[in-house]
C-alpha cells in the first residue's frame, strides 16, 4: 500500500547507473524515498552491478530493460509495492533493441519509463522523428487500453521557451525544434497533461545541462524530462518539482506526487 494513498514518483537520468553509485546516489536516494523511481539510461545490464543496495532501501521489485548495445540507453522501474504486471517495451523492434520503455502497472494507475531519442545528428534525427510517430500510435492504443497513466523520462524535447536558456539562438538544435516541439504539443493534445508545467506555469527550471562551459553552475539549461499524466487522472496531481540539488549525472531528478 502506498503511503498516505499517493504515489511519490521519481524519474531520473541516471547517465550511467554504475557511474550514479559511485557518487552516492544510494545516499540521495533514501532521503529522496519514493515509491516508484524510473531511470533512464542505466547503461548497464542487471549483472554488472549489485540490485540488492536496491533492496536494502526498500526496492524489493526491480525491473530493468537494457539495450542490446552494452552500456547504452537501457530504462528501469524500481517500487516498493509489487506491480500487477511490468510490460518490457512497446513490440516495435527497432525501440526495444535500444531499451527505451518499460511499464509497471498498478491497481489504479500505470507508470512507465521513457527514453526518447537525442536527434544528435541527420541520421539519429530521423531515426528520433520515426520513433515518436510510432511511439504516439503506441500511446494512443495503450490509453484505449490503460487510461490511468503516467509517461515519465527523458523526451529529449523542451517544449516552449520557457523551457529552454537561449530559446532564439537554439532554434535550429535538435531538442528545440519546430517539428520536435510540435510532436510534443500533439503528444499533450491526445490527452496528457504536463505536471510540472500545470503546477508552475511561470517557473524557470531546467532539468538537463550540457558538461560544456560550465552549463550547471550558470543554469544554462534545459527542461526535457517530463512526468506526463493523462488527463483522467490530471486533477489528482498534488505536487510536481525538479530537484536540482541531486548533482549524479547531467540531468537532475524530476518528482510528481498523484492521489490514488
Amino acid at each position: 500500500m502506498f503511503q498516505n494513498y499517493a504515489m511519490v514518483i521519481i524519474s531520473y537520468n541516471v547517465n550511467g547507473i554504475r557511474a550514479a553509485l559511485r557518487k552516492d546516489f544510494l545516499t540521495w536516494l533514501s532521503q529522496a524515498n519514493p515509491d516508484v523511481l524510473c531511470l533512464q539510461e542505466i547503461k548497464a545490464n542487471p549483472d554488472q552491478f549489485d540490485e540488492a543496495v536496491f533492496h536494502e532501501l526498500g526496492y524489493k521489485y526491480c525491473y530493468w530493460y537494457p539495450a542490446q548495445k552494452k552500456g547504452y540507453s537501457g530504462v528501469a522501474i524500481l517500487s516498493k509495492v509489487e506491480p500487477n504486471k511490468v510490460s518490457y517495451g512497446t513490440g516495435i523492434d527497432y525501440m526495444d533493441a535500444e531499451g527505451r520503455n518499460i511499464r509497471a502497472d498498478f491497481d489504479d494507475i500505470s507508470v512507465m519509463s521513457l527514453y526518447l531519442p537525442s536527434g544528435t545528428n541527420i541520421n539519429r534525427l530521423e531515426f528520433k522523428l520515426q520513433y515518436m510517430d510510432e511511439f504516439q500510435q503506441y500511446i494512443d492504443n495503450l490509453t484505449e487500453e490503460i487510461p490511468n497513466l503516467v509517461v515519465c523520462g527523458d523526451y529529449n524535447i523542451c517544449h516552449e521557451p520557457i523551457d529552454i536558456h537561449d530559446p532564439v539562438r537554439l532554434k535550429n538544435v535538435s531538442g528545440f525544434l519546430p517539428v520536435e516541439r510540435e510532436w510534443l504539443s500533439g503528444f499533450l493534445d491526445s490527452g496528457f497533461v504536463d505536471s510540472f508545467r500545470h503546477l508552475n506555469t511561470e517557473a524557470v527550471e531546467y532539468s538537463w545541462w550540457s558538461y560544456r562551459a560550465n552549463a550547471r553552475a550558470n543554469n544554462k539549461g534545459w527542461r526535457i524530462d517530463y512526468q506526463m499524466v493523462s488527463e483522467p487522472i490530471h486533477k489528482r496531481i498534488e505536487r510536481a518539482v525538479i530537484l536540482s540539488e541531486a548533482y549524479h549525472s547531467d540531468h537532475c531528478p524530476i518528482l510528481l506526487e498523484i492521489n490514488i
